[in-house]
């Protein structure tokens, strides 16, 4: 499995850096990525399907429990199946889409070589994530991947990025998803810990309890929320179909937004009893597939009626495996899979059709030629399927969700969810309908121009390798309504992985005239009402906008808060940004420090002995008079030297300590030091005058102080806790073995150059770094041939009296 995702990163990154020569073939290169993920799959997937697991494991840091378990179960097959199989079917799409055409899309499409390329390797690479994402046993691994999704569906959305849309688009993208990470971040921390492990499998085993998971969850669910663009997460997901179709097909109907609902899948077995789960899961997926589905029957655009009606269906997906009860879960798990047949046939018809005519606006479309009746029923079928017409696969889901809520939904508010569910499934097939009506030409305008009606009937009909992958899934779908038999081994296996205890699957066309046969015929029932009244339907929906406008919808709510963060994030940084350096030093010192001091405090067990002999009075009284004489003086070698002091003076409490090799130490470091201060400070002004306000120097002396005692307190709390280790101390292992195994009496270079060697080689790059530097300032100021004028010789230019250049120089900025 470690080989895949690297297989996929490989994939990836080769075609970004080859885009420009590969163009649209990119996607054909891109494609040996799913290829190789299905011949995979179908080694292991025997095994798997009769129980077993594949594992794999590789231990990231072993101390804090972090590693990289991944394992492949009934549902990691069913999940893989769609992220890989759509993925490969979109990749060949996307090389037929990407061709050059006469007419214009309506996506912002990207037709330079490069730009195609470059999007290539990010869907690699996305897929990578995802397939991360569903192998994943390991709650931080999975968190990892998940936030890769998201980073690389911003880059995909925004490909485009000369497109304002497009940048917008992928910025609300990434801050709603990304910000619902942060929060899944602690949920999944929260769950970890209370749980005692971080594997899923295990907690599955053995679910933790208690007000702190509880609140882990409902961080987990608004992760999963976001993802799944549930309500009132929902408007990134319809303004993310600003990105070209392969991408809108891919993400929308296989993966990205198929991640929450995976995620609240895995945990609802664990959690589903627990706390608020099933009222928040219920709740916002209700809300969502209602919301959804009354939005999808209003868009002229068909791939925005498809983006809301995305939505509406993962808020399905949502009430299904968010029960927590196995008979409804299966449902789910054949809604998962119809759903990314049947939405990725109706993505990519759509990008045919905007490729061919131009637009993607019923009002625009007045039915397409004779050569079009392929590509029509491939699209009459895939709206059928999303209806929940019989004999279709989406008909089989929803037949068994209807059957699970009937038969098995005995916990509180069951019956009220199964009615939103019938509701909204009637709004189901009324989109569905108004879709086929829009591609058929229906609702074409009476009144349209001349050149769009000669547009769309004179339009050429897609290539086979254009409509071949919509014709595959096309196909399946018919197949597998037919003959849903043939997935019971799938659907068992994957719900059997998320519920052990579940009995055997069997999935069939037609149970006969049950309960949910007949809620089936009052939804198709309701929905040729609705289709047959579209024109009233449509002015109650404009009448009810204009009552809610009163009432901020989600896109706008998000554009407010959007504003609303920049005018005060202004304001503040106008306040605090005031473009002082003393100011903006002082406050990250006192947070440094002050914050620490105060945990510090707490554990400070009374003082040692201040005064050990009368050495250490004059020792310490000549530091903090040459600390103070540092402060004082107003010549800058003498500032140098006086601090030079400050260190020898210590070297020489070592040696009162006992400690002569790190008074050697000291002693040199001082002496390097004050030579490096008087070789840059001789090219500089010998001296430099103050011009502070009068409140300027009580602050900085309090920062001054706080700094001080942030040092002293720790020095004391840190020798108390080296007491309080049990075993032997660090400092005895170093001192016993500096002669034996380094060769060396002076205990303080051995540490330097042996026990902690790599650490001092990195000092030493930052020394000759920070030294090459000051070099070169202090040799500037013999070049004055080719760094033009000194700094006295620009000041001649000014009308400025006040003082010496000097003095000036402190009042010109930089």
């Amino acid at each position: 499995m470690f080989v895949l995702l690297a297989l996929h990163l490989v994939v990836g990154t080769a075609i970004i850096a080859a885009g420009r020569r590969l163009g649209r073939q990119a996607f054909a290169v891109a494609a040996l990525a799913p290829l190789a993920t299905l011949l995979w799959l179908a080694a292991r997937s025997g095994d798997v399907l009769d129980g077993d697991s594949v594992l794999d494991s590789y231990a990231w840091v072993s101390r804090l429990g972090l590693a990289v378990d991944l394992e492949l179960d009934g549902f990691a097959v069913a999940m893989v199946t769609v992220v890989s199989g759509i993925g490969l079917l979109i990749c060949l799409y996307a090389v037929a889409y990407f061709a050059p055409h006469d007419g214009d899309h309506t996506d912002d499409v990207p037709q330079s070589p490069n730009g195609v390329g470059r999007l290539a390797g990010m869907m690699t690479l996305f897929a990578g994530a995802m397939l991360g994402v569903v192998l994943a046993d390991h709650l931080i691994t999975l968190f990892i991947f998940w936030e890769l999704t998201s980073v690389t569906s911003y880059l995909l959305i925004g490909n485009d990025d000369t497109n304002p849309r497009a940048r917008a688009a992928a910025l609300q993208a990434i801050l709603v998803t990304g910000l619902g990470g942060l929060v899944l971040l602690v949920g999944l921390i929260i769950i970890g810990q209370a749980g005692g492990t971080y594997r899923m499998s295990e907690l599955l085993a053995d679910a933790p309890s208690g007000g702190a998971v509880n609140a882990g969850l409902v961080c987990v669910l608004v992760g999963a929320f976001t993802k799944s663009a549930q309500a009132p997460f929902s408007s990134w997901l319809p303004g993310a179909m600003v990105a070209p179709t392969p991408v809108s097909a891919y993400l929308h109907s296989a993966t990205m937004v198929k991640a929450g609902v995976y995620l609240v899948a895995r945990l609802a077995p664990m959690f589903a009893m627990t706390g608020s789960w099933r009222v928040l899961v219920l709740t916002v997926g209700s809300a969502t597939m209602v919301i959804g589905g009354w939005r999808a029957l209003r868009q002229t655009d068909l791939k925005l009626l498809l983006a809301y009606g995305t939505v509406s269906q993962l808020g399905f997906m949502m009430l299904l495996f968010g029960t927590g009860v196995e008979d409804i879960a299966k449902a789910g798990v054949v809604l998962l899979l119809a759903h990314a047949a049947f939405k990725a046939t109706l993505f990519m018809i759509v990008g045919i059709i905007d490729h061919a005519v131009g637009t993607r606006d019923v009002r625009r479309l007045h039915g397409l030629g004779p050569s079009w009746r392929l590509t029509q029923a491939c699209a009459l079928v895939a709206a059928g399927s999303m209806a929940g017409v019989p004999l279709l696969f989406g008909f089989v889901s929803k037949e068994g969700a209807l059957e699970g809520y009937l038969e098995h939904g005995e916990f509180v508010g069951s019956a009220a969810v199964l009615t939103v569910i019938v509701l909204a499934s009637i709004l189901t097939f009324a989109y569905s309908a108004r879709f086929v009506l829009g591609v058929f030409g229906v609702l074409g305008a009476t009144d349209a121009d001349p050149a769009d009606v000669a547009r769309s009937r004179d339009a050429h009909a897609p290539g086979w390798l254009f409509a071949g992958p919509s014709v595959v899934l096309t196909v399946l779908t018919v197949g597998f309504g037919l003959a849903p038999g043939r997935l019971d081994g799938l659907v068992d296996a994957s719900t059997s992985a998320l519920h052990p205890a579940a009995d055997v699957v069997h999935l069939h066309l037609w149970a006969g005239f049950t309960g949910a046969f007949t809620l089936s015929i009052v939804i198709i029932g309701g929905g040729i009402v609705l289709t047959v009244l579209r024109r009233h339907v449509a002015s109650v929906q404009r009448a009810g906008a204009r009552i809610t406008r009163l009432v901020p919808s989600s896109e706008r709510s998000f554009n407010l808060l959007l504003r609303g963060t920049g005018v005060i994030a202004r304001r503040i940084t106008a306040t605090v940004q005031n473009g002082s350096l003393p100011i903006y030093i002082s406050i990250i010192v006192l947070m440094a420090t002050v914050v620490p001091l105060i945990g510090f405090a707490g554990d400070l067990d009374g003082f040692p002995q201040l005064v050990e002999t009368p050495v250490h009075v004059a020792l310490v009284g000549g530091m903090v008079g040459a600390a103070l004489a540092a402060s004082i003086v107003r010549r800058r070698i003498a500032g140098a030297l006086m601090l030079g002091a400050v260190g020898y003076l210590m070297a020489g409490l070592y040696v009162t300590q006992g400690a002569p090799d790190l008074a050697l130490t000291q002693f040199a470091i001082e002496t390097l030091s004050t030579v490096l201060f008087v070789l840059v400070l001789r090219n500089l002004p010998a001296g430099w005058t103050h011009r502070t306000p009068a409140i300027a120097t009580p602050m900085r002396i309090g920062v001054s102080v706080a700094v001080g005692a942030a040092i002293f307190v720790f020095a004391l709390v840190a020798s108390d806790a080296r007491s309080e280790v049990a075993g032997p101390q660090q400092s005895e292992v170093m001192v016993d073995n500096a002669l034996p195994k380094g060769k060396g009496h002076n205990v303080v270079n051995v540490i330097l150059v042996d026990f902690r060697g790599w650490d001092t080689m990195g000092e030493i790059t930052v020394l000759v770094v920070a030294a090459a530097g000051a070099v070169s300032l202090a040799r500037t100021g013999r070049r004055r041939d080719v760094i033009g004028p000194t700094f006295e010789e620009i000041l001649e230019g000014y009308d400025d009296t006040a003082g010496t250049a000097d003095e000036r120089r402190q009042e010109v900025p930089g």
